[in-house]
């Protein structure tokens, strides 16, 4: 997956924007103010930060030690920082990358105030 695969999947969803509260290299990904995605897009290996389910969290780990590892700088039990491509180990299938991404918006939209999941249902 490239750096403009990953930014046009993260904006996909709905309600979703980019921002850059960190640096100007940094971006995150948010919903309705919450994040969901952090990245550097310029980097290589391509990385992303991405909110998991706990046991799915651990699961994911064991199964591809050298591509997902717990969250950097992040709730180490909620986040897990995913390397996309570039990296020496190899790169996840983009299948699974577009389903780690989605589960953690799906995750961040299940956490927000009912009003606010009920707004982002309507078309």
């Amino acid at each position: 997956m490239t750096p403009e695969r990953l930014r046009a999947l993260c904006l996909s969803f709905n309600a979703a924007v980019e921002e850059f509260p960190f640096s100007p290299e940094t971006s995150v990904f948010k919903v309705l103010g919450k994040m969901f995605a952090l990245t550097a897009l310029d980097a290589r290996p391509l990385k992303v930060n991405l909110k998991c389910d706990p046991q799915d969290a651990i699961r994911l780990r064991a199964e591809h030690p050298d591509l997902i590892v717990p969250g950097w700088h992040m709730n180490k039990r909620h986040w897990n920082t995913v390397t996309v491509s570039g990296g020496p180990a190899g790169e996840l299938p983009e299948r699974l990358v577009r389903e780690l991404v989605e589960d953690s918006y799906d995750l961040v939209v299940a956490g927000l105030p009912r009003a606010d999941r009920l707004r982002l249902d309507r078309p």
